[in-house]
């Protein structure tokens, strides 16, 4: 079959899924095939990294935004933003070597609507929607087959939360992307009222479901994380109750609201495994921070590959006494490929090297890197406390930090590292 019988295919698979879509989630909406169609017809067709086609090919297209990146020495990436009949339309195409491999549209109107897929022929690989609730928050992303048609998976993101019975034990803050709170792996440990609700923060949709989604990237592709750091965190510290709080990424003052709601709560520690390059984004969550000098933030160093007192990230460059920043090393007391580093601002490093973890999915499966090297020091400060109920942060960092030794070679870190976090107390 000829690429233009491709494409006339492709385009009638489009008028369906536009009719499925406009039936299924939000009828008000206009989306047409005679807008969104032929930009895979632009798309599919080469220079993939010029913009004036879509401008030779769609009159009504106004670009807004233009970027190619390279792969290799020549462009490889493109992305492009059109607004298009009362649409926003995200184009991105993948072409090593000027070869088209893959192009993908996401679509929305006042929010985002649809994402659509080809492969390097143009034809439809797969096509995701997303359903909303009735106060417009995202409750779930339903996955098409390449018929357009078929729904394959939906892919629940604000589910409703179970019963349990509080687990007891020491309550410690988890501020990620959330957890998989339907699964008894993490159910076992979230702290609960008396009543069996869960205790926890969703300051991305503003609600008390903390399901684990970082749509930070992608409305369409989210990422997981916070489970798979709190797996760390209960393995080694099966006492631990916690906490979860879903970060506020479209508003990141509301970190303010985050630690206060946790210092409300009898928090004293709390695992910070994230962070930006944005000094701005983290100054209520520093300013709030320093109101509460008894709580204890341990915080990963991030995984840049770089010297943050030179590049700085954060919070990990913020100057706050009442954290603990961690790096990943290997099981040698070596610095972890990619890891950050910094002896004025990465305090300690611990191996974070495929830790075992269990994701989103409750999976079983090793990750590495500092986000998981954090929670191994969040258990062992929990397992401190434990030992010790009337300590607070200052008393617990101190005691991490004097057993830190120092490293071989050049220092890398303020104190040094900690073999065995698991050892001990």
């Amino acid at each position: 079959m000829g690429l233009g019988n491709l494409r006339t295919s492709a385009l009638k698979s489009m008028a369906v899924f536009a009719c499925i879509i406009m039936t299924t989630s939000h009828s008000d909406a206009e989306v047409l095939p005679s807008s969104v169609s032929p930009i895979f017809d632009v798309a599919c067709t080469a220079p993939f990294e010029d913009p004036q086609r879509f401008r030779n090919a769609l009159p009504n297209a106004h670009i807004v935004e233009h970027l190619v990146t390279d792969i290799g020495n020549q462009p490889g990436r493109a992305k492009t933003v059109l607004s298009l009949n009362g649409l926003n339309t995200e184009i991105q195409a993948l072409f090593p070597g000027d070869l088209l491999r893959r192009v993908t549209v996401e679509v929305s109107d006042s929010k985002p609507r649809s994402s659509i897929s080809v492969d390097s022929t143009c034809q439809f690989t797969e096509a995701r929607e997303i359903v909303y609730d009735t106060e417009d928050r995202i409750q779930s992303i339903r996955v098409y087959a390449s018929d357009l048609k078929t729904v394959t998976s939906v892919i629940a993101l604000n589910p409703d939360i179970p019963m349990r019975k509080d687990p007891g034990g020491i309550s410690v803050g988890l501020i990620d992307s959330g957890v998989n709170y339907t699964l008894e792996a993490f159910n076992k440990n979230l702290a609960r009222d008396t009543y069996g609700h869960l205790i926890g923060r969703d300051l991305w949709d503003g609600d008390n479901k903390p399901f684990d989604a970082d749509l930070g990237r992608s409305d369409f592709f989210p990422l997981h994380h916070g489970s798979a750091v709190m797996s760390v965190l209960t393995n080694e510290a099966p006492m631990a109750r916690v906490i979860p709080v879903r970060y506020p990424r479209p508003d990141m003052t509301k970190m303010a609201d985050a630690i206060e709601w946790l210092a409300g709560h009898n928090v004293r520690i709390v695992n910070l495994a994230m962070g930006s390059n944005s000094q701005k984004e983290w100054q209520a969550f520093q300013e709030t921070a320093e109101k509460y000098p008894r709580i204890l933030f341990i915080v990963s160093a991030g995984n840049d590959g770089r010297d943050i007192d030179q590049r700085p990230v954060y919070p990990a460059s913020l100057t706050l006494p009442n954290t603990i920043v961690v790096t990943s090393s290997s099981l040698d007391g070596r610095l972890a490929q990619g890891s950050n580093w910094g002896v004025e601002h990465v305090d300690i490093m611990v191996p974070g090297e495929r830790v075992e973890v269990i994701d989103h999915r409750g999976a079983s499966g090793k990750a590495s890197g500092s986000s998981f090297a954090a929670p191994r020091v969040t258990a062992l400060a929990v397992r401190v406390l434990a030992k010790n109920t009337d300590w607070h942060g200052p008393e617990i960092r101190d005691w991490i930090l004097k057993r830190a030794r120092p490293t071989s070679g050049r220092a890398i870190t303020r104190y040094g590292w900690i073999p065995d976090p698991s050892d001990g107390p």
